[in-house]
């Protein structure tokens, strides 16, 4: 489904990516690891066409990303969403406003049914009652949760998540990971989780791969851990999760 080969990108003298190569099977939910600071975020972006790489290529279906092609990129991004860290809702519109937003910038709804578009998606995450507040009034877990709904109801083919659980206490986690399963269960969807979170990754990964230095050092499932290969992955996961 998405194939990243050699992708590289620096800022200035900083090397954040170094010749990345990592493979993420259609349908499975894929979990990017690593320390704070390691190009796990610039990676997702690259993906969806957001930051263009100084060098690699993505491929995804087949066919590669032309980063110097406006078409080739929007062509992707029709196939992306992304849930970002603080959610990225629009302040300025309601709940469901947000979520009916990319069916109706994109002329397949008006905006007058933004209610009843949102109202399914909302049901989904837990959140049937919150389409006329505005993203002021939610919690961050229900911010989350929302912009979980807006990225379905724009039914994607790829989900990626960028740190979904930082922040969140553990009721709250634990409930943004299973809408990530219930989310690949029921649309089939492929997605890419970034996180440094060992509990999140067990829940909802189907396997993981470690990134430090720039480059993937190794991919395993997320049972094993603490058995991988290479000892700087098995030190990673003994530390941030001693018990795991």
């Amino acid at each position: 489904m998405i194939k990243v080969k050699g992708i590289s990108k620096r800022f200035n003298s900083n090397v954040v990516l170094d010749g990345v190569d990592l493979t993420i099977e259609s349908g499975e939910t894929h979990v990017i690891l690593g320390r704070s600071g390691t190009g796990k975020s610039v990676l997702l972006k690259i993906i969806c066409g957001l930051m263009r790489p100084d060098a690699g290529q993505i491929e995804i279906d087949g066919r590669h990303i032309d980063f110097e092609k406006r078409v080739s990129v929007r062509r992707v991004r029709a196939m992306v969403q992304m849930l970002f860290q603080g959610g990225a809702l629009f302040d300025s519109m309601t709940v469901e406003q947000n979520v009916a937003f990319h069916r109706i910038e994109h002329g397949k709804a008006r905006p007058e049914d933004a209610s009843k578009i949102a109202r399914e998606y909302l049901e989904m995450v837990g959140l049937e009652d919150a389409g006329p507040l505005m993203p002021a009034e939610l919690s961050g877990g229900m911010k989350k949760r929302a912009a979980l709904a807006r990225a379905l109801a724009a039914r994607p083919r790829i989900m990626l998540y960028d740190e979904p659980t930082t922040g969140l206490d553990p009721l709250t986690s634990q409930r943004i990971n299973q809408l990530i399963r219930e989310t690949q269960r029921r649309f089939g969807v492929t997605s890419v989780v970034v996180t440094h979170d060992l509990r999140s990754a067990q829940e909802v990964g189907d396997r993981c791969s470690f990134l430090e230095d720039g480059r993937i050092l190794e991919t395993t499932t997320p049972q094993n851990l603490r058995m991988a290969e290479q000892p700087l992955l098995r030190a990673f996961a003994e530390e941030a999760f001693p018990k795991f």
